[in-house]
């Protein structure tokens, strides 16, 4: 038999087969490397159907004409019937339309509806605007996302859009007023004349919304859309040069469920507003006219409108509220990069904070500059809807109602001023740019009023001085930390270019201790190194593309080290200064204005602008020390992120060096990207894939190697460093006894997943668990008890599977299972009891007494456990709040994590009804005893970061909104089916549970709690696509995860 030729090289995705296999072989003896891998579960239905399609497809083509019929139900036969004849009839023939009795036949689109085509408006094409006007002929109904709508565009469609409308057809749109490009007559049309629904985004500085697309759905189940380049013009859907693809439902549902969930999630973002041409229009014009150019935009407020948070201002609002309810604690510290709207974040807390509208608490809000406060009392009142809120106390001006006062921190300090209110006048005080706070002025007022909030703003709680505000006036606990990458995928910031450059400098032989080199002799390394400054300019030329108009900030490691980058570039050309901390007042702003004219294109300094700088037109920073802690590289890149005009895009150059074996490079990298350890890595390694748009991070090679080897060493530290790790960061005056979980891993800034992460530990050939009490034991040998016996021990391995626990009530529930003296009667049926038995025998390998009795027998499992319930009751910032229904009685919260055996038990398996949690693998559970459907949601089916047929099954619509899809066997006429729909009329609940992926950084996910959902409308059945509407908004940050829209 002749062999099979070898295969070409480059990628693939093709299934094994018999012959496929012996084409590897035969390329591998040529000596070429053919990985292979497992399919994935979740992709294993599509990949095999495409397998099979392209098989059969083969096959078709090359039997006779006359037997193709034949052939095809031959194949058919061999399949389970899903259908109740699948046997193709004689011709073959299609079924073109189903048309209501006389009524004209409908006219079809030229393009068929099942298949797929590009247009390009080429003289072999159809006009666009032709088949949008025939698909509109059939269509159930219409949805149009277009970034602006202009009328010549209404006047290509205006009689297939009239014809739709006449027939009762529903038409959404969703525009903006983007560049002002939107015609408001075209709007109004849709709305007066198509009865159509119009929703604008008119924040055009933040969504920059750029799609143009079209659906048309079809109940027939034949929907089509098109996604390209046209505008609603007449040149783009008439004679211009651009590109549109047609999908189809039937060939490419994936897009086409892609395209309906984002649109769906866009139409309920609070971003897009309905229009009302009666009450909308003249702000609209005006804000045309101002994003046009054709009008000043001085005066332009934005308080027609609502102001509703972004879901990552939602998510700092919660955690202020549980801040407040949960920990009882009333001075808190919110920190987030200077634009993402802390200000706005702290008048929507005020708005909560009241009990109705005659309740108006009184609040001092304090700032350093009138215009801060001047733009501060805009945003309360803009807030508020209330435009006569609040008086200002600066430059002169005093309050005269003295309930809600702006006062800037000069005014206050005036002879006499504070002692004209009583000390407890303010119910809330906020000041802003609280890193000032340890100034003699702001001291003053801090320690002279007793308000009952405090709260404080800033985007730089580690100061020049090496004060943490944070750690000084708030215990050392930040209440809410605005991730950078929620900012920038809510575009209110300018996006980053970040590139890792290797500077050539072996640091590894230096001092380092507690995060930090030695600065002597990091500044014997920098100072006067030529080489590594020739590298700093090779790279400036080859990343910035016109260096003399740059703005950069240099972050150096010394005063010397400043100067002497400053005359580095003042020598290649570039004017440049360098400022410390001993500089004068003076001195530094004149340098800033320098730098605000361009006289100057960069400033070198140390810490000096790590905090309080405000220049926006900075678009270059470049890090020329080596920074481990999160927070100061947040800070120091946070310089260059102010939105500004003309400027598109930040630049960062790291210069990277061969670091100590103890520097952490995985911190800031953490910080900046919010990435889990584990997609760390590999993001690291395959190039940062995922990023907000417009934002790129990039290593050279060895910068690269680098990273990349640090990272991995910190992300898998092995135990003997751990347990060095461990005994280093014990506190002096702590024994080993009372040293803390909580301590330790505040200390050394690492999480539960460095503990229990690995599940078991090696040392010195001891294999343990991998739990807190085998590292302390291991750090401190002198000081251990009796040996761990081998069942405590294995009890120890299941502690790691418990390292969520959120919420206040079961760590107090647990924590009393734990260690009261006598266990009551009736435990068995103690949910709470089967919750904490069901997580360490999930098959039931023990009853609920006795499963308690030996955890309990245990001394080090307890003390594990209550280390793990101590130091989880210090940092969940989770609002628990009970279910309602028919699982009152349940202990489950929502809005607080489980694991699958918690949530069952909760919900009474292994109680109220027979069997173990740990039987149970499907993703739902009737469960009879509380009448409850348990809807268990993995977003991420896929192992894969990007799996496009897995992704657009179950998500977040809006907070309130979830789309689910069932099991592929539920049709909506069989029991199950029925159940989910008439849930509410048959007195049974149903209770949604969410999680991000199957397993993360300490094994397997918990699910949140979404809490008790009701049937809003369901499509499709084997399986049903059902939106339920949750009767509590899901938390905002499981929303931003689960949404269509990233």
């Amino acid at each position: 038999m002749e062999a099979q030729p070898a295969l070409d090289p480059g990628l693939y995705e093709l299934l094994l087969t018999t012959g496929l296999t012996d084409a590897v072989q035969s390329t591998e003896e040529q000596g070429f490397l053919t990985p292979t891998e497992d399919v994935d579960d979740a992709d294993v239905v599509h990949v095999l159907s495409q397998h099979v399609a392209r098989t059969v497809e083969q096959a078709l083509k090359t039997a006779p004409r006359e037997e193709r019929i034949a052939l095809a139900n031959r194949l058919l036969s061999a399949l389970p019937s899903t259908a109740p004849d699948p046997e193709v009839s004689p011709g073959p023939r299609l079924l073109t339309s189903v048309t209501p009795p006389e009524t004209p036949l409908l006219p079809r689109p030229s393009t068929p509806l099942s298949d797929v085509a590009l247009f390009t408006n080429s003289r072999m094409d159809p006009q666009l605007g032709s088949e949008l006007r025939l698909e509109m002929a059939s269509a159930d109904r219409i949805d149009l996302l277009c970034a602006f709508v202009q009328w010549s565009g209404i006047r290509v469609l205006e009689s297939a859009l009239r014809e739709a409308a006449e027939r009762g057809v529903p038409i959404r749109v969703l525009t903006t007023t983007y560049i002002g490009a939107t015609d408001r007559k075209a709007l109004d049309y849709f709305v007066r004349s198509l009865n159509a629904e119009v929703r604008v985004n008119y924040d055009a500085q933040s969504t920059h919304l750029h799609a143009k697309a079209w659906m048309f759905h079809r109940s027939s189940g034949y929907t089509t859309a098109y996604v390209g380049s046209s505008n609603m013009s007449r040149a783009a859907l008439v004679d211009g040069l651009e590109w549109n693809v047609r999908l189809s439902h039937l060939a490419t549902p994936t897009l086409v469920d892609k395209f309906e969930s984002t649109f769906e999630t866009y139409w309920d973002d609070a971003a897009f507003a309905p229009y009302n041409p009666d009450t909308d229009a003249e702000f609209l014009d005006a804000l045309l006219a101002k994003n046009s150019g054709r009008a000043s935009a001085t005066d332009l407020s934005i308080s027609h409108l609502d102001v509703r948070p972004y879901p990552h201002q939602t998510e700092m609002l919660d955690d202020l509220a549980a801040e407040r309810e949960v920990h009882d604690r009333h001075r808190n510290l919110l920190v987030a990069a200077t634009g993402t709207g802390k200000t706005v974040v702290a008048a929507l807390d005020y708005k909560r904070l009241r009990t109705s509208d005659a309740d108006q608490p009184t609040i001092l809000f304090v700032a350093h500059r009138k215009e801060i406060l001047e733009q501060s009392l805009r945003t309360y009142r803009d807030v508020l809807k209330d435009g006569a809120f609040g008086e200002l106390f600066v430059d002169g001006r005093k309050p005269i109602r003295r309930r809600h006062v702006f006062a800037s921190i000069q005014s206050l300090q005036q002879a006499g001023e504070l002692e004209r209110w009583a000390r407890d006048h303010f119910d809330i005080i906020v000041i802003d740019e609280f890193h000032h706070a340890e100034a003699a002025t702001y001291r003053k007022v801090l320690d002279y009023f007793t308000p009952r909030e405090l709260l404080g703003l800033t985007a730089t709680p580690e100061r020049a001085d090496g004060v943490d505000v944070a750690q000084e006036f708030f215990d050392g606990r930040v209440a809410s930390e605005l991730r950078l990458w929620d900012a920038l995928s809510a575009d209110l910031l300018v996006p980053f270019h970040y590139f890792g450059i290797a500077d050539g400098v072996d640091l590894s032989g230096l001092r380092f201790t507690r995060g930090a080199y030695n600065i002597d002799q990091l500044n014997s390394l920098y100072t006067g190194n030529d080489a590594r400054a020739a590298k700093v300019l090779q790279a400036l030329r080859d990343k910035v593309s016109d260096p003399s108009r740059m703005r950069a900030l240099g972050f150096c490691v010394s005063v010397e080290h400043a100067h002497y980058m400053a005359e580095v570039f003042r020598h290649a050309g570039l004017p440049s200064l360098a400022l410390s901390g001993a500089s004068g007042a003076d001195e530094r702003q004149e340098g800033l204005a320098k730098l605000r004219r361009g006289e100057i294109v960069g400033l070198f300094a140390v810490d000096l602008f790590n905090e309080g700088l405000d220049i926006p037109m900075i678009d270059t920073v470049l890090m020329l020390r080596p920074t481990q802690s999160a927070t100061i590289f947040l800070q120091q890149l946070g310089r260059g992120l102010r939105r500004a005009d003309n400027k598109a895009v930040l630049t960062v150059l790291d210069f990277v060096g061969l670091q100590h074996t103890s520097f952490r490079f995985d911190l800031k990298y953490r910080a900046l990207t919010g990435l889990s350890r584990n997609r760390l890595e590999r993001s690291i390694r395959e190039g940062f894939p995922f990023l907000p748009p417009g934002t790129q991070i990039v290593f050279d090679r060895v910068a690269q190697d680098i990273v990349l080897s640090n990272v991995k060493k910190q992300l898998k530290l092995s135990t003997r460093d751990l347990v060095a790790d461990v005994r280093q960061h014990k506190p002096a005056d702590a024994t080993p006894s009372d040293y803390g979980l909580g301590s330790y891993l505040h200390a050394a800034e690492r999480s539960l997943a460095d503990i229990y992460g690995p599940g078991t530990r090696s040392l010195n050939s001891h294999k343990r668990s991998a739990s807190w009490s085998t590292l302390v034991d291991w750090a401190f040998p002198a000081n251990r008890g009796e040996p761990l016996s081998d069942s405590a021990d294995a009890l120890l391995r299941r502690v790691g599977t418990l390292t969520h626990i959120d919420d206040p009530e079961r760590i107090q529930a647990y924590r009393r299972l734990l260690t009261t003296p006598t266990l009551p009667t009736g435990i068995e049926k103690d949910l709470h009891a089967a919750m904490l038995v069901y997580s360490f025998w999930p098959a039931g390998e023990r009853s609920i007494r006795l499963g308690l009795d030996e955890l309990r027998s245990h001394a080090p499992v307890v003390e594990e456990l209550l280390h793990l319930l101590a130091f989880r009751e210090q940092t969940s910032r989770v609002r628990p709040e009970a279910l309602p229904g028919s699982v009152a009685d349940s202990p489950l919260r929502s809005h607080a994590r489980y694991s699958r055996e918690e949530l069952l038990a909760g919900l009474g398996l292994g109680t109220l009804d027979a069997g173990a949690p740990g039987s149970i693998r499907e993703g739902v559970k009737w469960l009879p005893g509380m009448t409850v459907d348990a809807l268990l949601v993995t977003l991420k089916k896929s192992e894969a970061d990007y799996s496009p047929t897995t992704m657009y099954r179950d998500y977040a619509i809006n907070q309130q909104l979830f789309h689910w899809e069932s099991q592929s066997t539920t049709s909506v006429e069989s029991r199950t089916g029925q159940r989910y729909i008439n849930h509410a009329s048959h007195g049974s609940s149903v209770a949604l549970f969410v999680r991000r992926a199957k397993t993360g950084d300490i094994g397997t996910e918990p699910y949140t709690c979404l809490g008790t959902a009701q049937f809003q409308h369901a499509t499709g059945s084997r399986p049903m696509q059902i939106v339920w509407r949750l009767d509590r908004s899901m938390p905002a940050e499981l929303f931003m995860e689960a949404r269509a829209v990233a």
